[in-house]
């Protein structure tokens, strides 16, 4: 006869418990669309098999993985969490200003609370890393609540950096360029990654170049992301007059080009003229300094020159498409503008060319 296929019974811990029901536990509120399972782990905890026949531990062990599949589909819950556990983003790249923006927040959260909880992630070390919600985090403690409603998401590294960097860029109201320079490169490294990776969380992105990537996320073009990238190289000295809006953005991309040495003195020159180079100047220092000439006397001496007025006249392109091909590169485009500038000059009368003299008044 043949013998009837059972389940072990599970070894005894020596304490009986009945079984119950396991609590439903909430999972967090924005879970991601690309999030296809929930981990399991650490959801079902502290099971204490009694001394029963397989039925019940069948019975068990099935609404167990049920119990875990609805945890799975649920969203994530949002909890109240004291400021003392609370860690900011390391590395984070946006300061808190104490300014009429923080002033009239702080007024809002004392008045309505939070109406937006802030995100925050696990610490290996205990306690919580916040990701998005700085500014609202620190309204709350000098509104003088004693903790701030969040939602806790498990992350990688990867997943904070662009989940922190997308919300403060696109919700802050001023933002500086050294700020943004920052979170543009820490964006860039973070998809790098995880384009190295292959990970499903970018999908269809990793055979587009990254820095295009972060171009479409922020809404930019893709020069203006290098360029803005590109301040990471500068000097402190320098990126600060940039902050301060002393010097032109195009200029200070221009000198974060040249070796941080002689950026060092174009900072002196700058505070002894009391004056930021031009454009033109900013992109000669950067020629010679690859050429490997440039230094503090070089730099002093184009610093003396005096700066030229720049002129400048934008066209866009429908504009210009009137009349040149779509198949015209615009340094093509700027020759042809240019010849028919010195035709159309060459055709002009001699008197022209002479300069205007003040008419004498009559006697």
């Amino acid at each position: 006869m043949a013998k009837t296929n059972t389940a072990a019974k599970p070894k005894s811990s020596g304490k009986t418990k009945p079984l119950k029901p396991q609590a439903k536990k909430q999972a967090p509120v924005d879970v991601q669309e690309n999030q296809a399972t929930a981990e399991t782990d650490g959801i079902i905890t502290d099971i204490s098999w009694p001394d029963t026949n397989a039925s019940d531990v069948m019975e068990a062990t099935q609404n167990a993985i049920t119990t875990s599949e609805a945890l799975a589909t649920q969203t994530e819950s949002i909890v109240q969490i004291s400021h003392n556990e609370l860690q900011p983003f390391k590395g984070h790249p946006f300061k808190l200003r104490d300014d009429d923006d923080m002033k009239a927040l702080v007024a809002s959260v004392k008045e309505r609370g939070i109406d937006q909880p802030v995100l925050v992630r696990p610490r290996d070390g205990g306690g919580y890393e916040l990701i998005a919600g700085h500014r609202r985090q620190h309204a709350a403690e000098l509104a003088g609540h004693t903790s701030v409603p969040c939602v806790v998401r498990k992350m990688t590294d990867d997943e904070a950096v662009l989940a922190m960097t997308e919300s403060n860029l696109n919700h802050r109201s001023e933002i500086l360029p050294s700020e943004r320079a920052k979170a543009l490169k820490m964006q860039l490294e973070a998809i790098k990654h995880q384009g190295s990776r292959g990970t499903k969380d970018n999908y269809g992105e990793v055979s587009k170049r990254s820095n295009e990537i972060v171009a479409e996320r922020n809404r930019m073009s893709v020069k203006n992301t290098q360029r803005y990238i590109a301040l990471n190289n500068l000097v402190p000295d320098l990126m600060q007059y940039v902050d301060e809006k002393k010097m032109k953005f195009i200029t200070a991309v221009e000198l974060s080009y040249i070796k941080p040495r002689n950026q060092q003195y174009i900072a002196v020159a700058i505070d002894a003229q009391q004056s930021t180079p031009s454009g033109s100047q900013a992109q000669r220092m950067r020629e010679l300094d690859q050429q490997g000439v440039l230094n503090a006397d070089v730099i002093d001496g184009i610093m003396c020159q005096e700066k030229k007025e720049e002129i400048r006249v934008i066209l866009n392109s429908q504009e210009l498409g009137k009349y040149f091909g779509a198949e015209k590169s615009p340094r093509e485009m700027k020759e042809q503008i240019l010849k028919l500038l010195d035709d159309w000059k060459s055709r002009q009368l001699p008197e022209l060319d002479q300069p205007t003299k003040l008419q004498q008044p009559e006697k």
